[in-house]
């Protein structure tokens, strides 16, 4: 399993009032992800990136960061067998991405994801 991006995902309460904040403020560039209760902003110099969310579509929390992998199903056995908790089991979501949620041992939830191929 190897990490390919690891993209911050805050919770936010307006997707309207962040897309002020990210782009006329910090001059961002939304990355529309075709979904209304998540959107990415990105520094097209640099490719950093954050991601805002009013809630999780499917899951029953929202994540703190997403973790994209190469492998997401070997990462998900690998995980549920060193017994950490599966948040979110894995799962095919209509938006193109395979994903679970995990909870990290200090409470936090990460969102592990990979597109589909």
């Amino acid at each position: 399993m190897t990490v390919t991006q690891i993209i911050a995902d805050l919770r936010v309460d307006d997707l309207d009032e962040a897309r002020r904040f990210y782009v006329d403020g910090l001059g961002l560039t939304e990355q529309p992800l075709g979904l209304d209760w998540v959107t990415r902003f990105v520094d097209p110099g640099t490719g950093a990136a954050v991601q805002v969310l009013t809630r999780d579509a499917t899951a029953p929390e929202a994540p703190a960061a997403s973790v994209k992998v190469d492998d997401v199903h070997a990462t998900y056995a690998s995980l549920r067998d060193a017994g950490y908790e599966i948040v979110h089991p894995l799962t095919t979501e209509p938006w193109g991405v395979v994903r679970f949620f995990v909870r990290t041992p200090d409470g936090t939830v990460l969102n592990i994801v990979q597109h589909h191929t």
